[in-house]
């Protein structure tokens, strides 16, 4: 399953101020992301004690040491929201 990827506005922002080894990187994990939210490299948990806009659980995944970004599944089923 793949799924499609939603910004939010402040996740958008955000990007625009990364180094651009970073933002290469941040592609890179974006589509691992895509096609497989568990992949090794994103070394994807759980951020404990956080709902979701969508009422479900928020995840942390990887960049690289220095840099993390959250996500939630939704609002549909295919889709993935990145929230920061």
């Amino acid at each position: 399953m793949s799924f499609q990827l939603i910004p939010s506005t402040h996740f958008d922002v955000q990007v625009q101020f990364l180094p651009r080894d970073t933002y290469r990187q941040l592609k890179q994990k974006l589509e691992f992301l895509k096609s497989n939210p568990r992949h090794p490299s994103l070394q994807t948990h759980e951020v404990r004690g956080k709902t979701g806009d969508f009422g479900g659980k928020i995840f942390e995944a990887y960049v690289d040491m220095k840099y993390r970004f959250t996500w939630e599944y939704g609002p549909k089923k295919s889709e993935i929201t990145l929230r920061n």
